[in-house]
């Protein structure tokens, strides 16, 4: 509201300069720049809704700020997991998330999602962000508001990307996401918060649990499956690269996540206080227990275990996170390890290779915390409703609508674009690394520079001693 008082103040001000006023001229302007009445400032600034506190307008403009840096959190974090020849590669498939997602959610996304139409499926009402506004006649302002559900949507697509690096071809996943955004998450966002059927049957979901978190890990065992396993899985230990990146982006994901969460109360209220609450201490009951569970499989408790149970804690309290206690929240983060953890172990022995483990983490985690909510729901805490087996069935339904949707919609698209070209990088492509081939770019130059020209053209070098070899993971 200030720089609109300010704009307006400019031609007075300018008027006094063109008849040479003195600079005490331009004092008095200044000091009746400041006295200016809080109605005159709204009024200069536009059509804001007179209903709805400043802090809460500002609290929602940086819940979206924060959203938006758990994107950046989620290429650390993936980045630091897969081997030093794709964490370009990998880390630039969360950022062009934000691009690609971002024009779609726009375009007809949001609409989708967020318009009349019916309890299925949104019209176009909103199609290319016709009809909304910096504000309204009440609530949060509609543009405000598409930007936060934008962020979610961009990380959503995001997150199925940790389950097909160091293989898909970039301009497939980009195509992939494009379409998956339309076609699987706008409806799922319509069925649970949307005023779809899901929505009007009682389901519950605070920040995504299921809208964002099952559809993103369904989504990423399929297209993993589909894929299929890296040319070295099974055959030669994937190691991470760089793993103070994944504690990195661990830690900005946390620092997100309390955008993601707090942010779904619309308000800087009390609901928005018990949901911040709750997602400070769910991912601590997590990672103590994941910890735990380290140390008596294998006497270790390890940096990517540790940053894995955080993540699992955020995506199983998001549900939950203003319909519970803080002893609740506790309760789902310590429980929510366990089912996360186990399957990561069979996963590891299995045919399966989801690169990062994105359907244990996201996927489990958000089965594990829709179901939770169900029965820890309470009224006094701000669900509306309280927990109960009826509601844990409710939950179950709105887990299966949206797991078989996603199922079903990636399968559909990922066979749809391989119809017109390739999913998958090439076997010399994979072996060569997915950074140079793909972007003609090294995140490593280890003072050479970067390597300009294809490593299968280069001529043959001598052998190295063992023990003086690069490693490549």
């Amino acid at each position: 509201m200030t720089r609109c008082t300010l704009n307006d103040a400019r031609p007075a001000a300018a008027r006094a300069a063109s008849v040479g006023a003195a600079p005490r001229a331009a004092l008095v302007a200044a000091l009746a720049l400041a006295a200016a009445t809080p109605a005159a400032a709204q009024a200069a600034s536009g059509p804001l809704p007179p209903d709805v506190p400043a802090g809460d307008i500002a609290w929602m403009m940086t819940s979206t700020a924060l959203v938006l840096l758990m994107v950046v959190g989620l290429g650390f974090f993936y980045g630091g997991l897969v081997r030093r020849k794709n964490v370009l590669n990998t880390m630039m498939m969360s950022f062009v998330s934000i691009g690609v997602v971002g024009l779609t959610f726009a375009g007809v996304g949001y609409s989708l999602a967020f318009s009349g139409g019916s309890a299925l499926i949104g019209d176009l009402a909103h199609a290319g962000l016709r009809g909304l506004a910096p504000g309204g006649p009440g609530g949060l302002p509609s543009l405000l508001f598409f930007s936060f559900q934008a962020t979610f949507a961009m990380i959503t697509a995001a997150l199925i990307s940790g389950a097909v690096v160091e293989r898909m071809r970039f301009g497939a996943y980009m195509l992939f996401i494009a379409l998956w955004s339309v076609v699987v998450y706008a409806p799922v966002a319509k069925w649970v918060w949307g005023g779809g059927f899901l929505q009007r049957l009682g389901a519950l979901d605070y920040a995504g649990g299921t809208v964002v978190h099952i559809s993103a890990g369904v989504a990423a065992a399929v297209l993993a499956l589909m894929l299929g396993r890296r040319g070295d899985y099974g055959r030669k230990a994937m190691l991470p690269h760089q793993v103070p990146y994944t504690l990195l982006g661990a830690g900005l994901l946390w620092f997100g996540w309390f955008g993601f969460n707090a942010g779904s109360a619309l308000s800087a209220g009390a609901g928005s206080v018990v949901a911040f609450a709750n997602t400070l201490l769910a991912p601590a009951a997590t990672l103590v227990v994941w910890a735990l569970l380290d140390l008596a499989r294998g006497g270790r408790a390890t940096a990517v275990g540790l940053a894995t149970g955080v993540v699992v804690g955020l995506v199983a309290i998001t549900p939950a996170a203003g319909f519970v206690s803080p002893a609740a929240a506790l309760v789902i983060g310590a429980v929510a390890a366990l089912p996360s953890y186990a399957l990561i172990l069979w996963r590891a022995r299995s045919r399966l290779d989801d690169a990062l483990d994105v359907f244990a983490a996201h996927g489990i985690g958000g089965v594990s915390g829709a179901l939770l909510t169900g029965i820890f729901a309470s009224r006094a805490w701000g669900a509306p409703v309280d927990g109960s087996l009826s509601q844990l069935g409710v939950q179950a339904l709105a887990v299966a609508c949206a797991a078989g949707t996603s199922a079903l919609g990636t399968l559909a698209i990922a066979r749809l674009i391989a119809s017109v070209t390739a999913l998958r990088a090439d076997a010399a492509t994979e072996a060569q690394g997915l950074d140079v081939a793909l972007h003609g770019e090294e995140a490593y130059t280890d003072g050479e520079g970067a390597l300009l020209v294809p490593v299968a053209r280069l001529e043959p070098r001598a052998p190295v001693m063992a023990g003086t070899a690069r490693s490549e993971a």
